[in-house]
């Protein structure tokens, strides 16, 4: 491809000789790597110093921030960005997430390079691109409906959203987790939303539905 029509890219991920790994996969199909993050915050300011034409994302950092929260970002300001995941943890839920806000397209880090490559170019057109394994899963996800609490929500998420169903206030659960008010607060008002639920009868009756608390 000409110079003109070559895409630009950004990659963002916290292990250097992976990434480096990828902007050679990228490169050697025609396309230009202009910027490497190491940090989801170092990556939303390049994002706005580069403008590059597709932006691909790791997924967990290592960091309070995640691959997620820096795409949420800049979507916010840009929300015609052309984002692509690109992540080892391929959980339905975390998949779907990614396309929920977003994102043009996830691929796992065991694909073939041209897999990439090929989501890159879809991302750059603005086109949702979907591996066949990720096809599948969601379409799945689809059929089934509304997946259940534990597959929406992680571990320290799920804990907390039982101790909710149960009646628990925010005052109880900090003190039982040995966290601050203020993060209770935040992970309940994140389950809320995850969930699509507010109000105390239907948090407890979702629970009591998938078996999580006894009715």
């Amino acid at each position: 491809m000409s110079d003109e029509a070559r895409i630009r890219v950004c990659l963002a991920d916290d292990h250097p000789i992976v990434m480096k790994g990828f902007a050679m996969s990228l490169e050697a199909e025609g396309m230009d790597v202009v910027g490497q993050a190491r940090t989801p915050q170092e990556a939303v300011s390049m994002y706005r110093e580069l403008h590059p034409d597709v932006m691909v994302f790791d997924i967990r950092f290592g960091a309070e921030l995640t691959g997620l929260d820096a795409a949420k970002e800049i979507l916010q300001t840009q929300p015609h960005a052309n984002i692509v995941f690109l992540s080892q943890f391929d959980q339905d839920a975390l998949i779907k997430e990614t396309y929920r806000i977003g994102a043009r397209a996830f691929v796992t880090k065991d694909c073939d390079p041209a897999e990439l490559a090929t989501a890159v170019q879809k991302a750059s057109e603005a086109e949702l691109y979907f591996m066949p394994s990720i096809a599948e899963r969601l379409a799945n996800l689809s059929v089934r409906g509304d997946p259940s609490p534990q597959t929406l929500l992680d571990e320290r998420s799920l804990q907390i959203f039982i101790m909710m169903a149960e009646g628990l206030t925010n005052v109880e659960m900090a003190e039982k987790l040995d966290l601050s008010q203020k993060t209770i607060s935040n992970i309940s008002q994140s389950v809320k939303e995850k969930l699509g639920i507010h109000r105390p009868a239907l948090i407890t009756k979702l629970a009591v539905k998938h078996g999580l608390i006894e009715p």
